[in-house]
């Protein structure tokens, strides 16, 4: 999956207060260990996942964009990319030697999904106050054979999983 043209892009979807910016946050701190890795939010009118990822220090400010979309965020992923694939390229101007960008949705589309011109690989994060066997037996029924991950992203539990398994997707 590594690109000739570029970075391996991995979106990060799902809805308002799920834990996409958490997600992004730990894997930025594992990958950025081994990759040169760079980060881009979606927002409506504010870079606030962008400012909370930069207040971490995970990652230097000049590898974080917060793209303003100044609409739905889910269309500046899917229906009409451009402004992520300028901020993807201006990470590429600064950093020529960056082989991962996570690209983080605004949550605003419970059902948003990324346009292939604009993500290689796509983890949704979800979050529910359910019971988790009940979910791994419907996980299972549903996906079948494909992945699915249960992570407590607060205590650092199930993410290397997730890395592990956009790594070897990505052939990294």
């Amino acid at each position: 999956m590594n690109k000739m043209n570029g970075p391996v892009r991995i979106g990060i979807g799902g809805p308002v207060g799920a834990g996409k910016t958490s997600l992004t946050a730990a894997l930025a701190r594992r990958l950025s260990e081994r990759y040169s890795i760079g980060v881009i939010t979606n927002d409506i009118y504010t870079r606030e996942d962008a400012e909370a990822l930069m207040r971490l220090q995970i990652l230097p400010e000049d590898r974080v964009i917060g793209v303003e979309t100044g609409g739905c965020p889910h269309t500046a992923i899917r229906e009409d990319a451009s402004i992520n694939l300028s901020a993807i390229a201006e990470l590429e101007a600064r950093h020529p030697e960056i082989e991962i960008v996570m690209i983080e949705s605004g949550g605003d589309n419970l059902s948003a999904t990324f346009s292939p011109e604009l993500a290689d690989l796509t983890v949704y994060v979800i979050d529910v106050g359910a019971d988790l066997e009940v979910m791994r037996r419907d996980a299972c029924a549903q996906r079948q054979e494909k992945p699915f991950f249960f992570a407590q992203i607060k205590h650092d539990q199930g993410v290397q999983p997730i890395e592990k398994h956009l790594l070897d997707l990505a052939g990294l």
